[in-house]
């Protein structure tokens, strides 16, 4: 199951993830001031990968203990909006940072005091700081951060006489044309290049990164308007557009599913897959290569999506000092790791699960520690390394989930042929400017 996706499993109650979670204090003095994590860490490689600083952290620390609590990803939003209304906000939450804005102009995060905030800005990509930043204002650290790739399949290319991934966006429609396989009745066996409706972060994600990769945005610097209607997204969405027109993709098909199984040459993707991915394919990972993404033309400048989330304080904490505290400890002081590597727990605690922070030292550390074969030394995860010094944060605006949905619908309206490249640029201009003009 995908790591964007594996808390779609849960209940839909409130869980506790049972990290050394102590009882609330009896109201006594001397009794621990007790700090609640919310996040979306509840199952599998996430929660066992997060039980082990906060243990440490419960253990060694007598006036400050953390609990945390967890809810479904989908559910995670509208979880931090309702409690929040209802006096019960937790101290410390970690939002996906698209949500960041919307939740700066609630009043739910409050911003980084000054000392950390620059200490943000010197320990992070660019990409990363701006992703945990509002108006220019950080409210938070960086935690996992995503940037996008192109995921390929080294057999399947080989079999079509390739010698390497496609590098500019011709020798992109020509390795998928080539790639793709039909049945003799005219079924795809596989795809060439994987484009899915599968959810926003899919369908939204792939797209966005061409758009950055072509030059262009999403959203007006000044996030009150759409600039997606223009060369760089037009040539993004005539591209995708002909790539369905001739057969070298299938929107229904989930890639999750088509490409660990050879049923997809290439698709765009986040780091976080490779993490799934080598637990899915076993022997077979061999044959997943990852490259930076195409650029329309040989010899432009780099640039692809960032995407991720961040770990900040509620405005509501009666304790904001001491929650800045445990994430200094968390997210910024060092201790050694895999074979001596020094790096920050939240960067070691990524890497376990295949995953990325926005630490660029902490991750050459990490990455070299096991460079080679398996564990943190994955070769695949070196491209999405390399990306944190060129990628684009995803917009954050107030209104940018909503924007964000409505862009998917008119993405999916123009690769199921019910609007032209025009018509889904022209819709999407409307109704985008339309969202995120509006008083929040």
């Amino acid at each position: 199951m995908s790591r964007r996706h594996f808390a779609l499993a849960l209940p839909s109650a409130l869980l506790v993830s049972g990290c050394a979670a102590p009882h609330r204090g009896t109201g006594r003095p001397g009794d621990p001031i007790v700090l609640t994590l919310l996040s979306h860490y509840a199952s599998g490689e996430l929660k066992e990968a997060l039980r082990g600083p906060v243990d440490e952290w419960n253990a060694t620390h007598d006036r400050v203990k953390v609990r945390t609590k967890a809810v479904e990803f989908t559910d995670l939003l509208t979880t931090f909006m309702v409690r929040q209304a209802a006096g019960q906000g937790a101290d410390i939450l970690h939002p996906y940072c698209l949500w960041n804005g919307q939740l700066v102009r609630a009043g739910v995060l409050r911003p980084a005091p000054a000392g950390l905030a620059e200490e943000i800005r010197r320990g992070y990509s660019a990409a990363a700081v701006g992703a945990a930043s509002v108006g220019g204002r950080v409210y938070g650290y960086p935690t996992e951060v995503q940037t996008y790739a192109l995921y390929y399949n080294k057999r399947l290319l080989r079999a079509a006489g390739l010698d390497g991934p496609p590098r500019t966006w011709r020798e992109l429609e020509e390795t998928a044309y080539r790639t793709t396989r039909r049945d003799r009745y005219g079924n795809t066996l596989v795809q060439g290049f994987g484009l899915s409706t599968y959810d926003d972060s899919t369908t939204v994600g792939q797209t966005l990164a061409l758009l950055n990769a072509a030059g262009g945005t999403f959203v007006s610097a000044d996030g009150r308007s759409t600039a997606i209607d223009s060369p760089a997204g037009r040539a993004v969405f005539d591209l995708e557009h002909r790539l369905v027109a001739r057969g070298a993709s299938s929107p229904g098909v989930n890639v999750y599913r088509a490409f660990p199984s050879g049923q997809v040459a290439m698709v765009i993707g986040a780091g976080w897959w490779t993490g799934s991915l080598k637990t899915l394919m076993g022997g077979d990972y061999r044959d997943v290569g990852v490259a930076p993404l195409p650029l329309p033309e040989a010899g432009g400048a780099r640039a692809t999506l960032c995407t991720g989330f961040m770990l900040g304080v509620n405005t509501a904490s009666a304790h904001p000092r001491e929650a800045w505290e445990f994430l200094r400890w968390l997210n910024a002081e060092r201790t050694g790791g895999e074979k001596g590597a020094a790096a920050t727990r939240m960067s070691a605690l990524q890497v376990s699960v295949g995953s990325l922070t926005g630490r660029a030292d902490d991750m050459r550390a990490l990455l070299g520690a096991g460079a080679g074969n398996g564990g943190a030394g994955d070769p695949n995860l070196r491209p999405f390394l390399d990306a944190l010094a060129y990628a684009v944060p995803e917009p954050n605006m107030p209104g940018a989930q909503r924007a964000k949905s409505l862009l998917r619908k008119n993405i999916e309206a123009l690769w199921t042929g019910r609007r032209s490249v025009e018509e889904a640029l022209r819709v999407t201009r409307r109704q985008v400017d339309q969202e995120v003009a509006r008083a929040w």
